[in-house]
């Protein structure tokens, strides 16, 4: 096990996560209770990730983040360094290339809300923000929760985007699913095959949980 690497997966699902989460919700209820000009066309872009190639998707990026782009002479005359080849570049591709896992379930968790509900709880005297966080929030929590681990899954096993925007470099931009590659590369198949069932288990793992909400969340429906 490339354990450098895991440490650098981890932490850009983490991270990954943690931003898109509430960047998630917000854009879900959005998309979920609005018609708005536009609307498809947002959709559209939102699902855009889930049918492009990642080679495709990472090489826009890599031209998006460059040293030639707006954004990347941007970030070097303030960091100093490139946005190309480095963690923060790879998590910001990570985040641009996990929207799709972070609004969809959540906006399916919005739209089966019945809408009395909401406004039995403005007819209760609740407020907007209120009748968000104690109403809303906790009713949509198996898709919030599924769209973080989806997140989560996801980045842990992306491999053309990475590569594209982040290239090989240990301890920085090298994950496992780019290791597991460098293994096959050096014949070394019993190290691709350790850190190959690890992402296996965690993926079997995910998609069981986010099945085991669903089906709780279905079981509160109903009563």
């Amino acid at each position: 096990m490339d354990w450098q690497a895991l440490n650098v997966s981890l932490l850009l699902a983490a991270l990954t996560a943690l931003i898109l989460t509430p960047i998630g919700i917000l854009v879900a209820r959005k998309l979920a209770w609005s018609q708005f000009p536009g609307r498809n066309l947002a959709q559209a872009l939102i699902t855009l990730p889930l049918i492009l190639p990642p080679t495709v998707l990472g090489f826009y990026l890599m031209i998006s983040l460059g040293e030639l782009s707006f954004i990347g002479r941007l970030y070097e005359g303030m960091a100093g360094e490139s946005l190309v080849f480095s963690f923060e570049g790879i998590l910001l591709a990570s985040v641009i290339f996990n929207i799709p896992f972070a609004v969809q379930p959540v906006q399916r968790s919005f739209e089966a809300i019945p809408h009395n509900i909401r406004e039995a709880a403005w007819c209760s005297g609740l407020s907007g923000w209120q009748t968000f966080w104690k109403i809303e929030v906790p009713l949509a929590w198996p898709g919030i929760v599924s769209a973080a681990i989806l997140t989560i899954a996801h980045t842990l096993g992306e491999f053309g985007v990475v590569l594209m925007v982040g290239g090989n470099l240990a301890g920085e931009t090298r994950t496992v699913a780019i290791a597991i590659y460098d293994r096959v590369q050096a014949f070394d198949n019993a190290g691709a095959a350790t850190m190959s069932a690890a992402l296996l288990m965690i993926s079997l793992l995910s998609i069981t949980l986010i099945y085991f909400l669903t089906d709780r969340a279905a079981v509160n429906v109903r009563r």
